[in-house]
């Protein structure tokens, strides 16, 4: 990686003076929305570390505060209104979006990538826009879905289990229970706990943002160089190779393999083969999988090797020095790169 396509995924520090601009929210019982909401609006120039009026007397924070959110029935970009409680309200992401937009979601669609770029601001517009809808997908979209009472599962299918583990599960926490006090017998002060809450958020995003933008995004270019250079590695173009391993790849090879129009029964089909080098040194061969799925291979290795190791699994198929196959068939293993190649170009074959 070049030192100037580097210096795009630096992290920028900010100015921490604070603002003179009044965010305004409603008060009460707090959710997540209108706590990462209040971050990200901190994150900006015009409301850097601004304070926070909570309260439901709408006519106290227009007169109050400069920007509104989760409260008060408007949503008005120019007006600096961003409630999402409207009866008429249909707000979202995107035409594929499952959920329409909290008033987080609004600040985000308006702000987000103002956001990014305070921290990043040498990040190309095209990143810029990837690392923008990455962050919406892995962590906004479920604070939109949670706070507008979006399912995980559809009707008529019992959830096997409970989250409890989330943001929005461990902002609601932060609210004084209603029996709650001090060992003086104090109750505790929600606005104390609501900014412990836009703290959690903060964490949150950050390490979101920090990881599409400063592990995603870079890891993105060498996956689309193993993407052009399939037909090198093997003229099938369904295998590609990462000289290490440890980077994050299969959604970026989704993306890509649709920029480049890879479509199964077409000359240009799908990979279904990923190499690579464990931190051992040991090439690995893994199945990609169906896209949205997290156990449904595209092709698994083949059904004879699966749980077969070493020596037995040289004589079984072979190659020399193949190590191992997992027992579900999704990755297995070679001490030399053109052993795990192989391992590969036998399970096409089998498929053939």
């Amino acid at each position: 990686m070049s030192s100037s396509s580097a210096s795009a995924y630096k992290r920028a520090k900010l100015n921490d003076t604070p603002s003179n601009k009044v965010i305004g929210t409603h008060s009460g019982t707090f959710q997540a929305d209108e706590a990462m909401g209040v971050f990200l609006l901190r994150q900006l120039p015009d409301y850097r570390n601004s304070p926070v009026i909570r309260s439901r007397n709408i006519e106290l924070l227009e007169e109050k505060t400069d920007i509104i959110i989760d409260v008060g029935g408007i949503y008005d970009h120019d007006a600096k209104r961003y409630d999402h409680h409207q009866r008429d309200y249909n707000e979202r992401f995107d035409a594929e979006s499952c959920t329409k937009l909290s008033a987080s979601g609004l600040v985000y669609r308006h702000y987000g990538k103002e956001v990014l770029k305070q921290y990043y601001p040498a990040l190309s517009d095209e990143l810029l826009e990837v690392a923008y809808l990455k962050i919406y997908d892995k962590l906004m979209e479920a604070l939109d879905a949670i706070d507008t009472g979006v399912e995980q599962v559809p009707d008529g299918v019992e959830a096997l289990y409970r989250d409890s583990t989330g943001l929005s599960s461990r902002v609601g926490r932060l609210n004084p229970r209603w029996n709650e006090q001090d060992e003086e017998g104090n109750t505790p002060d929600p606005d104390a706990r609501f900014a412990e809450a836009v703290k959690l958020c903060e964490q949150d995003f950050c390490a979101v943002m920090v990881g599409t933008v400063e592990s995603d995004l870079p890891a993105r270019a060498f996956v689309e160089d193993a993407l052009v250079k399939r037909l090198e590695t093997d003229p099938s173009g369904q295998i590609i190779k990462f000289e290490s391993g440890g980077m994050p790849w299969k959604q970026h090879l989704y993306e890509l393999e649709k920029i480049h129009q890879l479509q199964d029964d077409t000359d240009k089909p799908l990979i279904k083969f990923v190499l690579y080098t464990d931190q051992s040194g040991m090439w690995r061969v893994q199945a990609v999988t169906v896209e949205g799925k997290a156990f449904e291979n595209r092709l698994g290795l083949p059904e004879a090797w699966r749980g077969v190791r070493d020596q037995d699994l040289a004589g079984l198929c072979k190659i020399s020095t193949a190590r191992f196959v997992h027992a579900a068939g999704f990755i297995g293993g070679a001490d030399q790169y053109e052993d795990a190649l192989e391992m590969a170009r036998v399970a096409l074959q089998q498929q053939e």
